[in-house]
């Protein structure tokens, strides 16, 4: 637990190199130090529709070259994700309920199920949201524990997306809130499919609500080093990036100067 610092130990040590390039990366091993630290920290996404099996195929590729923490796709994908990353550090990481989360409990079980079938090791579902908005709290709890414990009987991590830009802080207060009680691993801001994504507020928000009992995932609109810095700095410790490899080049860039 983090409970003294809500934040890991590891995020502050690269926020505070972010803010200090280029001299900083020294601390950190140097720039490639500094960039796999960053690259520890980030979930590789690709769940664009049009998608191909081969674009999934060198995402992959991408994803083990940078040594990302995890590969994001849609659940048809999560197969090819799993093969592409065999024997490679990165984990398999698929979706339920997405980008909606108005699909049935029984139907975001059966996803999550196929996909850690399918070889996924992290679980990333949206939450009934109009159902948080009508006040429905039970149900949405109710189906957040249902799927941790699809999740944690195989030993799989659960982030569960609350699609903040359709909430009121309050709402946002409370879903984070039902994610914790109901055993979730981490409270994720965004599908990136919503009105808007990520932010600063959204993501010091959620922090401050679930403290270091869970990580916060920002995801959605981050496309350079200063949005990656600005959401670690909030209390991120996990980002979800389809611009990662850009972002990590930028941060190569500026750490090797």
């Amino acid at each position: 637990m983090w409970r003294s610092n809500p934040i890991p130990k590891e995020v502050r040590a690269v926020v505070e190199a972010l803010e200090k390039l280029p001299g900083s990366a020294k601390k950190m091993g140097g720039a490639e130090g500094l960039c796999r630290a960053f690259a520890a920290l980030v979930d590789h996404t690709l769940l664009k529709p049009e998608a191909r099996p081969d674009d999934v195929r060198r995402a992959c590729e991408e994803a083990a070259r940078c040594a990302f923490a995890a590969m994001v796709v849609n659940p048809c994908y999560a197969a090819v994700a799993a093969e592409c990353l065999k024997g490679t550090k990165v984990r398999v990481a698929t979706v339920a309920g997405f980008p909606l989360g108005a699909s049935l409990t029984i139907v975001k079980r059966r996803e999550a199920e196929k996909g850690i079938e399918d070889g996924a090791s992290e679980i990333d579902m949206v939450i009934c949201v109009g159902a948080l908005r009508a006040g429905e709290d039970k149900l949405v709890e109710d189906e957040i524990r249902e799927l941790a414990k699809t999740c944690h009987s195989r030993r799989v991590i659960l982030k569960v997306i609350l699609e903040c830009a359709l909430l009121t802080d309050d709402e946002k207060r409370r879903g984070a809130k039902l994610a914790m009680r109901a055993g979730a691993d981490y409270v994720k801001t965004s599908t990136g499919f919503g009105p808007g994504g990520a932010t600063r507020e959204d993501v010091a928000l959620l922090r401050s609500v679930v403290g270091g009992e869970l990580g916060v995932k920002a995801a959605g609109g981050i496309r350079s080093l200063a949005d990656a810095g600005s959401m670690l700095a909030a209390g991120a410790s996990r980002l979800g990036m389809s611009s990662s490899v850009s972002v990590l080049d930028e941060l190569r860039g500026r750490a090797s100067k």
